[in-house]
């Protein structure tokens, strides 16, 4: 989108701030259908930020895959957890979840340290995914192709694998 500068800050910082405030929810939340709920709204203020930068393609893609199809899947598998493990009751923080806590923000610290240390830190991959889906509409998904292929190839590779991740987890909660 072609906004002026201060909307154009605002809404960058309303959606860092969402983005964080639903982080925080999947992180404290001790209720996993809450904690579900509040990873599909980071997915979706993730698609909101790919909006605001020109990539359309990326922000639907991001909307049908991540935010339709996967976080449905993370719903379904836990709502087949036996629900006599938690409370029905509304929990935000127990004592138990220190150690787990303590573990997912020692991790926030050092990837933050080491995007801030890189010199690719969101504004060439974003550069890049722009001039990608600016081309002309005919070669657009053949050049989207090709990137994902070549330049994209390692980002690409570590979220097939997180999603297998997920998929196992899934399963064995399930199954469980």
């Amino acid at each position: 989108m072609d906004l002026p500068g201060p909307i154009h800050d605002f809404l960058l910082v309303f959606l860092g701030s969402g983005l964080l405030l639903g982080g925080l929810g999947v992180i404290f939340f001790t209720n996993p259908i809450f904690s579900a709920f509040s990873l599909g709204f980071v997915l979706l203020c993730i698609s909101l930020f790919y909006i605001l930068e020109n990539s359309q393609f990326v922000a639907s893609a991001q909307l049908l895959i991540y935010v339709g199809a996967i976080n449905v899947l993370i719903l379904f598998a836990v709502m087949f957890i036996n629900d006599s493990e938690y409370d029905k009751d509304f929990h935000f923080w127990t004592i138990g979840d220190g150690i787990t806590s303590l573990i997912c923000t020692s991790l926030f610290v050092l990837l933050i340290t080491s995007i801030l240390n890189t010199s690719w830190y969101g504004i060439v991959w974003t550069t890049r995914l722009n001039h990608i889906v600016e081309q002309d509409l005919i070669n657009n998904s053949q050049q989207i192709g090709i990137h994902l292929s070549t330049d994209f190839f390692l980002p690409f590779e570590l979220i097939s694998i997180i999603l297998l991740v997920a998929l196992i987890g899934a399963i064995t909660v399930a199954r469980q």
